[in-house]
This record gives structure tokens, sequence and C-alpha cells, in this order.
């Protein structure tokens, strides 16, 4: 602020202060519109994002002072020169980007990174397009694939060079597990898109090897033969081979072209990037497939087995897998057979053969066969023990008297065993002499003790028969007959009513027919009416006849001497002379129905056999109980009853 009364103190003139006041401002103004046209004249030769050339002032801890020759200097961090790059110093000259000319401070703003990004840029872009082939370090792993340092100026760390993208899909024909493993590596890669706008490039790895490989595979397809040894390197690998590289085309190692010997996986014989010695085995060129082998490069061990392994010799040999149906036993690399569960044991009763052996057991066996085309050997076990059937029928004559434990129950019979491995059959029909058995758990019960006879033996078909009913004397040879003959009366306890008639009880397991036709001297319609179940009665016997052990019965009680001695003669046991007589309404039974005849309890041969067969190769259940035989008996009785109406009616 000026103080005009000290002005006028001084008694100096106002129009003379602002002439002279006037005077220097015009020449401030001046002056300073002169340097302003000189800066303006400066600047406008700079523009952002444009490289400059600079000299290096100073060095200031970790900014590095640069002078453009603009009005200010522009300051650079330390850290964008690379580590392998010359740090620095006063009077180096080096060219930066002018990213902003003046900054909040005054100050421009200059980048050395961006502008050897951008002249790396400018040299890739003039020298190469779309489809060359570049060579690269990969120098960084990102989201999706590999940053690759491409360029004159390239470095290791990528400092340097243009960072092209190899997506993961493009680094090799096969993904790898980790694409972190070629950080580091040089590789060559051919371009597959430049986008200039954003100053991006795209580049594959797979492509390229795909191109060299299809030359490759021509080549080798032009020249490979089977029965060639050829290298390859191992690229994958497969629960059943593996994958190996000829040089162009992959060839399959099938597992069981591997080893003579049993392998469980390819892994025990081949690594990922093993270099290995194959041969050609077949070679399909349309398909362009080819199958390799490995052991087929040595002599195989099945060459003279038959000399090495004569059928019937003795062997020792190692378990090396059990299964259900056996045990494969190893007797040299490469040469293994099967000891098939049946030809494990004479005696005991396997339900696998881990009962018998485990992984890693020597074992002795014996050699039963041997298929050179198959390449299979069939083994025993037990042919290494003595055979206990060869000389059962010295220890079990026929006649004999044995004692075993019952083991099985069937409808058909028990099967008692008399030592470790040998079983007989008692079959229902030689249990009783009078009772009628449906099932033989009616009789005996698993794991009894008895006594037995034995009827016969079969060596060859390791059958041996025995009867329980044979340690007594049959009461129908002379008993029976002599106690019932003919016309006596005796008294009895009513068992059963069918349809047909009355079963009687006479004594223990002893039953008579008491026919409908004979319950009484009218015609009967319904048994019931006559008779109630548990009720004792007074009966005639009518007839014996001992082939068929039946006894019929009556209860008309009043017989003429005519009659008595017909029914005598009805009863007889035949023979050559005898007369011809009609069926008999009368038979021995239990509760559940009647027994017309032994053998109707008797199972067909064959049935027997197949079913003995199954039970000793595997435990029966526990016995079910006996179905009825009312149905059964009812038929039959059918066929008396009407016999007997058509007798009457003659």
């Amino acid at each position: 602020m000026v103080d005009r009364n000290l002005i006028r103190e001084f008694q100096i003139d106002e129009q003379e202060l602002d002439a002279t006041f006037g005077d220097m401002l015009d020449l401030t103004s001046e002056a300073d519109a002169e340097m302003d046209l000189v800066y303006d004249e400066t600047s406008r030769s700079y523009d952002t994002n444009q490289i400059v050339e600079g000299v290096v002032l100073s060095v200031d801890g970790d900014e590095v002072v640069v002078d453009i020759g603009y009005k200010s200097e522009g300051t650079v961090s330390t850290n964008e020169w690379a580590e392998d790059e010359p740090q620095p110093k006063p009077g180096d000259k080096v060219e930066v980007l002018l990213e902003e000319i003046e900054d909040d401070f005054g100050l421009i703003l200059l980048s050395k990174r961006k502008a050897d990004r951008l002249r790396d840029w400018e040299a890739v872009i003039s020298k190469h397009e779309e489809g060359d082939v570049v060579e690269g370090t990969v120098v960084r792993k990102i989201k999706g694939g590999l940053l690759v340092s491409i360029g004159e100026n390239a470095t290791a760390t990528g400092s340097r060079g243009v960072n092209v993208f190899l997506p993961a899909s493009q680094v090799d024909i096969r993904r790898p597990q980790d694409i972190g493993d070629y950080l580091g590596q040089k590789i060559h890669c051919v371009i597959l898109k430049i986008d200039e706008s954003r100053r991006n490039i795209v580049v594959s790895r797979r492509k390229l090897i795909e191109e060299q490989r299809a030359e490759m595979k021509r080549k080798l397809l032009a020249e490979i033969e089977e029965g060639q040894i050829r290298k390859g390197v191992v690229k994958n690998i497969a629960d059943f081979g593996a994958f190996v590289d000829l040089g162009g085309i992959d060839g399959l190692l099938h597992i069981t072209d591997m080893s003579w010997g049993r392998i469980s996986h390819p892994s025990e014989m081949v690594k990922i990037d093993d270099e290995i010695e194959v041969m050609i085995l077949n070679v399909d060129r349309e398909k362009e497939k080819i199958a390799l082998g490995l052991k087929q490069k040595f002599p195989s061990p099945w060459e003279n087995v038959e000399t090495k392994y004569p059928v019937g010799s003795r062997v020792k040999g190692e378990v090396v897998n059990v299964m259900s149906y056996g045990a494969f036993v190893k007797l040299e690399d490469g040469i293994e057979g099967l000891v098939h569960i049946s030809e494990m044991s004479w005696t005991k009763r396997i339900n696998h053969p881990s009962e018998m052996v485990h992984i890693g057991d020597e074992v002795e066996v014996v050699v039963l066969g041997i298929n050179t085309e198959k390449q299979e050997i069939s083994l025993g076990m037990k042919q290494t023990q003595p055979n206990p059937w060869d000389d059962v029928a010295a220890k079990y004559p026929v006649g004999s008297t044995i004692e075993g434990t019952v083991r099985n129950l069937t409808n058909y019979g028990a099967f008692i065993e008399l030592e470790e491995g040998v079983d007989g059959l008692l079959h229902v029909s030689d249990m009783s002499w009078t009772r009628k058995i449906s099932h033989a758990s009616e009789m005996l019960k698993k794991g009894d003790t008895v006594k037995c006879v034995v009827i016969s033996v079969d060596e060859d078909r390791k059958r041996i028969a025995l009867g329980l009913k044979q340690l007594e004397e049959d009461p129908w040879e002379t008993r029976i007959p002599d106690k019932y003959q003919p016309g006596e009366v005796v008294t009895g306890k009513v068992t059963k009513i069918t349809n047909f008639g009355v079963f009687v009880e006479l004594e223990e397991e002893l039953e008579g027919l008491l026919h409908i036709s004979e319950l009484a001297d009218h015609k009967v319609t319904n048994p019931e009416d006559e008779v109630n179940v548990g009720e004792e009665i007074e009966v005639r016997v009518l007839r014996v006849d001992v082939d068929d052990r039946k006894i019929g019965l009556s209860r008309k009680l009043e017989a003429t001497p005519a009659e008595i001695e017909q029914a005598a003669a009805g009863g007889a046991t035949g023979g050559a002379g005898a007369p011809a007589r009609e069926e008999l309404k009368g038979g021995m039974g239990e509760s559940s129905g009647p027994l017309f005849s032994m053998q109707a309890v008797a199972k067909p041969k064959e049935e027997e056999e197949a079913a003995e067969a199954e039970a000793e190769s595997e435990p029966a259940p526990e016995a079910e109980p006996a179905p009825e035989a009312e149905a059964s008996a009812e038929a039959d009785s059918s066929d008396d009853s009407e016999s007997s109406d058509e007798s009457k009616e003659d």
C-alpha cells in the first residue's frame, strides 16, 4: 500500500510518481512477455507419451535427475534400471518417456521402463507378423498361461523385450501337470495374433510342435517296419499300458507286452520321460497306430516249457495271486500255473483258497497239464500228499460196522463223516425197516455220532453207501408176518383219517390201512363218521405183503374160512406160481402219510449223485422240515380205492 502522507512530506508530485512507476511496469511486462515466448517455444516441442533423450544430471538415493532440455528437470526411479543393466551415473544419455509435463509440484514425469518397452515393441512389430516363429524365454506364470519375453533385447527376467502371452492349452500337445516347470526355459513359438492397439501378442508352442510332428510322422510311417528296434520316450502312462513317442507319432506299449512275468501296473516297468528301446509289433498306417513290445526283445520263457516242467513232476513255486477259484503259483519269471481250489486238498472242504495259501507263500506242486498255445499250466497241491481214497476199501470193508459224525442232512439221506475228507451216504431207505422217512432230519441231527454198516464202496467215484437199519434184523422177514396172520383180530390206534380210509397204528412205527370199504358192513361216505383220531379200535388182518411191506386191515370182524384163505393168498409174498392178487388197501406209515412202497422215497440215481457232489463241494444248509406227503399218499390211495371198487364190481 502507498503512503500518500509520506509522498506529500517529501513534496513529490503524484503525476510524476505515476509516470515513473508506469514506465517501470511497462519494462517489466515486456521482459515477462519475452520470457514467456521463450518458454512457450520450448514447451511446444514436447508432448506427453513421447520418447525423448535426456542427460543424467545426478543420482540422489533412489532417484535419478534427468535433463531433457525442458524448463525443469524430471526424475526417474532407479528401479527402472534392471539388475542386468549398467546403473546410471551423471553424464549418461538415456531415453525416457514423457508421461506428464508438469505435475502438482511443477515437475515433469519421466519413465525409462516404458520407453524401453515401446522401443522393444516397435522392434518386434517391424520384424515379425502373424505366423512367424519366434524364440523367447519363459519369464512368468500367470492366470491361464505363461509370459514369454521375445525380441532382440529380451532378458531372462523380462525387464527388456516384449512379454507375449502363451495360453496353457498351447504349451504342449498334452497339457503338462504344471506349466510352471517351463519357467526360465527358452522355447520356440509361432505368433497366433498381434493386437497393435492393445500392444498384445498371443503365441503357441503347441501349433509349432504339431507342424513339426506332422512332418516327422510322415517320414516315420514311410520307413518303420514290424520287427524293428527303435528308441522312444515315455510320454504317458495308463492302467493298460504306456504311450511311447517314437518321434512324430506315439506307439502303445501294452502292459501285457512289457514283461514275460506278472506286473500289476505299467509304472513298475517304465516312468514318464524314460528313454527306452522297444520292438515294433504292428503298424496300422491307415489309422496311424503302432503296437510296441518290450518283452519281445528277449526269448520267451515258455519255449521248451514241457521239457523244463514235464507233466507229473514236482516243483516249488511262489504264490503270486489268490482268486476265488484258485491260486496262481510262479514257477519262474514269466511262467505261472493255476492250482484250482479242487486240487488243493484231498480231505479239507475249502470255501476259499485263502484258507490254504497266501500271497508270498512257497508251495510244492505237481504239474498236472500244460497248454503251450494258451500258455497255461495246471498244478495240484493235493497230489503231493497220499490220497485217502486209495485205501478206503481196505479201511472200510463191505459189511463192517463203522462209527461216524453226521455232517449234512438232505431229503434223501445223511452224509456221515468217517474221517476228514471221507464221507459216506446213509440213504433214507436204509435208516429204518418199518418207518417211512421223508427227510433225514426225522432220524438224525447234525453232529450226531452214529454207527452204520458199510453196504458198498466205490473208490473210483469216491462213494461209500451206509446203512443204519442193517444193524438190526429185518422184522418183515419173520416177526411181522408171524405176528399178524390173516384173519387175526388185533387192537390199534387211529392215527390219521383220509377220504380213502383210516391208518391204524398196530405197534410203534408200524401202521396198517383200513380202507373205507372195510370200515363197516354198510357203505361209508365219510370215514370221520365212523372213527376218531386217537381212538382204539379192533381190526382184522386181511393180508400182509412182505414185498411191499404193507398190512391191509378190515373192521368187519366176522369172516368165513374161505375169506381168510383168500386174504392169506392175497398177502403172499409172491413167486413164480403165486396167484394174481388185487392191490392191497393197507400198509405201514407214520402220521404224516402212508407209505405204499419203500422205493417211493428213493430219488433217481442221477439226482442223488448230483446232490451228493454238491454236498461234497460245499456244506448244505440246515435241513428244512419234511414236506407233507399227503398229496402223494392220497393220489396213491385213490388208485388203490379205484382198483378196489373195480374188484368189488367184478
